[in-house]
């Protein structure tokens, strides 16, 4: 059976608890992170970031559930939902925002129905840097 495009970008990538990667990623699909990144984050479709998600970069995705912590900035071009054991330090950039009571956020946040194309835009402008 071949595999379609429409079925690759459904994949999900899960990264651990206990695994820690020093360096970028570029996700045409989902993502969950259960470990460690120190680096930057870009994902076209979901990024799920579990209670013992840790991420030191940049994040830039269609939408986001965060129940760890991000030091960086994060951009969403859809909805960001921050639970209520989430830490974010740094600037936000999204079209929509909910946030549990108990959310930790420090930094500026951005709101527009003009927010950042997903992974692309920002792939693309870092690139041209």
């Amino acid at each position: 059976m071949a595999k379609t495009f429409e079925t690759e970008q459904k994949q999900i990538n899960i990264i651990g608890a206990g695994t820690s990667i020093n360096g970028d990623i570029n996700c045409s699909g989902d993502i969950r992170i259960d470990g460690s990144l120190v680096g930057s984050l870009f994902v076209q479709g979901k990024v799920v970031i579990g209670a013992t998600g840790n991420i030191k970069g940049e994040v830039s995705c269609k939408s986001a559930e965060i129940e760890g912590k991000i030091e960086g900035k994060i951009s969403v071009a859809e909805l960001l939902s921050l639970k209520s054991t989430s830490s974010i330090l740094g600037d936000i950039k999204t079209r929509k925002l909910a946030i549990e009571p108990g959310a930790f956020f420090t930094g500026n946040c951005n709101m527009n129905s003009s927010a950042a194309p997903a992974a692309t835009a920002t792939v693309n402008e870092e690139k041209k840097k």
